[in-house]
C-alpha cells in the first residue's frame, strides 16, 4: 500500500524515464488523474488510458493509468529532465499567491493544490491565489 500518492507517481515517471520506456503504469486516484492532466496539457507525456488489472482473490480490479512518455531526437532525450517532490505528508508547503515559484524561470512548472482544484503555478497567479506546492516538473 502507498501512503503518498503523489511521490509514488513521480517516482514511478522518473524511473521510466531514465530507463527510457515507452510507458508507466501508475495508479488511478483523483489526484494522480488531475497532475496527469496537467502533465498532458503542458505537452510532458504523449497520451493516457484507464486500465484495469485483476487481482488474485479479489473480485474487483485495481484501476491504473497507462502513460505513454514523449522523447525528443536521436537519442530519446525525455521530455521531462527532472521532477522533485516539494510538499511531503511530514512537512506540508503552502504559498500565498505573491509567492508562487517560478520553477527555471518560467521555463518548467509546479503542480499547486488550490481552492479551486490542481493547477500550473502560471494559471495560480492569473487567478490569484495560493496553495500547497505539491512537485516541480522541468
Amino acid at each position: 500500500m502507498v501512503n503518498d500518492i503523489v511521490a509514488d507517481l513521480i517516482t514511478r515517471i522518473r524511473n521510466a524515464n531514465c530507463v527510457k520506456a515507452e510507458g508507466v503504469l501508475v495508479l488511478r486516484t483523483k489526484l494522480t488523474v488531475s497532475i496527469v492532466k496537467i502533465l498532458k496539457e503542458e505537452g510532458f507525456i504523449d497520451h493516457l488510458e484507464e486500465v484495469d488489472i485483476p487481482v488474485k482473490h479479489q473480485k474487483v480490479a485495481n484501476k491504473y493509468l497507462l502513460l505513454s512518455l514523449k522523447y525528443k531526437g536521436v537519442k530519446q532525450k525525455p521530455y521531462i529532465t527532472a521532477l522533485k517532490r516539494i510538499s511531503k505528508p511530514g512537512l506540508r508547503v503552502y504559498v500565498s499567491k505573491s509567492n508562487i515559484p517560478k520553477v527555471l524561470g518560467g521555463i518548467g512548472i509546479a503542480v499547486i493544490s488550490t481552492s479551486k482544484g490542481l493547477m500550473t503555478d502560471r494559471k495560480a497567479r492569473i487567478e490569484g491565489i495560493g496553495g500547497e506546492v505539491l512537485c516541480y516538473i522541468w
